[in-house]
């Protein structure tokens, strides 16, 4: 295959010293980004090893500027009119001012992904470094290797919180330390549907008076009840119809305790671009959960209303970032545009020290939540996880793999091996056509995140 005339031309000369391979015939040290930025000065393009961290914030502050990735619908223009899927790390393609990280130019060779059939090509770095004479040299980027986050000791996570708090105080954040840290208390209606969890002598009527002491969350009931998604036959026209004709007593309680705990903590305005909202998020990895638990083999199949709790609140840390560190939630969301191939939970430690995933468990413990909610959401991004309830936290990030493989954004993927799904009983085919199917109903889906953001 030729290179694409584009690409040629911003090659020039040396184009002739250039040979195309495979992607995955490259070394991943040598394959190169090229990340768009802009703010009120301009554009700006940027360029560094493929899987490092783009440490937005340190480029900023070298620059003095206020960069943010550029917005999808730009990227898209800027590659329509070059006429190329996808730009490789060339500098005279968009013509704009470019800053190459200094760990390009330790290279020997360099490899520029093209969207053209899964190719690169491959150039000595000498070559590079005279095509981006003109660029300048910053050091901006960080080796993901070197990031070390907690996955395995649970126990290490208040020390973990300890250490982010002196380190953003060391910062000088513009607020006293308490200020900074204060978090609502547990809302009642959570902590009476917890009461109601323990109870095992609750019944309906005992959810019905909770969910009707609160009229917003019985108005919500109501709707979830009487939408398409539960396609309930004849008029909702009460609480307790809706909970012993459609919805069911597990159901919910869960869905009450995600709603009443996610609106104990305000809604970001800012918010990672490419990313599905919070409430999406929920949804779909409740879904998930639930579906996945509900076809595990019935001796080892986990609770269903714990598995469902635990994908309705798995992203609650996002929502406690943005209250507790909001210095830093901004800082956080633009690196999570810079780095899309890298998980939130790497570039947060490498920002705060910490994260979501041990705030939010953290969090959890002290409220009293269920050990099995808990201790999914701190694990979720942890397969090998071995310890207590491991199951939980399996199907939340055996969840997490299949949505992000079906196109919904909810960060990078990694492959799921049939050991896993053997750990777990389940059918992978079996599996795969129950998740087609899920992602078939995405109108539902974001018709119940709607409601439950409303």
């Amino acid at each position: 295959m030729e290179l694409p005339v584009a690409v040629r031309q911003a090659l020039g000369d040396s184009a002739a010293g250039v040979s195309l391979r495979d992607v995955s015939q490259a070394m991943d040290e040598e394959l190169l980004r090229m990340v768009l930025l802009s703010d009120e000065q301009g554009n700006l393009q940027v360029i560094c090893r493929q899987g490092d961290l783009l440490d937005i914030n340190t480029l900023n502050k070298e620059l003095g500027r206020d960069l943010r990735v550029m917005k999808r619908r730009e990227q898209v223009r800027v590659r329509e009119r070059s006429g190329l899927t996808e730009l490789p790390a060339l500098p005279s393609l968009t013509g704009w001012p470019t800053v190459v990280d200094t760990r390009v130019d330790e290279l020997a060779s360099v490899a520029l992904v093209l969207g053209e059939q899964n190719l690169c090509m491959v150039m000595p770095g000498d070559e590079f470094r005279a095509i981006t004479a003109s660029a300048e040299r910053r050091t901006f980027s960080v080796e993901a290797g070197t990031i070390a986050v907690n996955l395995d000791s649970p126990e290490r996570d208040r020390d973990q919180l300890h250490s982010a708090i002196r380190r953003f105080t060391t910062l000088r954040i513009q607020q006293r330390l308490e200020d900074t840290l204060e978090l609502p208390p547990l809302p009642e209606t959570a902590q009476r549907i917890i009461h109601l969890r323990v109870n095992p002598n609750a019944v309906m009527g005992d959810l019905v008076d909770v969910v009707e002491s609160d009229p917003s969350l019985a108005a919500q009931v109501v709707s979830w009840a009487s939408s398409s998604f539960y396609a309930a036959a004849g008029q909702v026209r009460s609480v307790h119809d809706a909970v012993s004709r459609i919805l069911g007593f597990d159901l919910v309680m869960n869905l009450a305790m995600g709603l009443s705990l996610g609106r104990a903590l305000k809604q970001p305005q800012d918010h990672p671009e490419g990313y599905v909202d919070y409430w999406q998020q929920a949804i779909w990895q409740a879904q998930s959960a639930g579906i996945l638990a509900s076809m595990m083999p019935r001796g080892e199949r986990p609770v269903f209303g714990l598995a469902y709790l635990a994908g309705l609140l798995h992203n609650f840390g996002y929502l406690v970032l943005a209250q507790v560190f909001p210095p830093h939630f901004k800082l956080v969301c633009r690196s999570l545009e810079a780095n899309p191939h890298l998980d939130s939970s790497l570039i947060e430690h490498y920002l705060l020290g910490v994260t979501r995933e041990q705030i939010a468990a953290e969090l959890m413990q002290n409220w009293g939540m269920p050990d099995e909610v808990c201790l999914a959401i701190r694990n979720q991004k942890n397969p090998d996880y071995t310890g207590p309830h491991a199951v939980y936290g399996k199907l939340l990030w055996l969840g997490r793999q299949l949505l992000t493989r079906r196109g919904v954004a909810m960060g990078p993927g990694e492959e799921v091996t049939p050991e896993f799904y053997e750990t777990l009983g389940l059918d992978p085919e079996k599996v795969e056509e129950q998740f087609d199917e899920l992602v078939r109903n995405k109108d539902s889906i974001m018709a119940m995140a709607g409601m439950m953001s409303q």
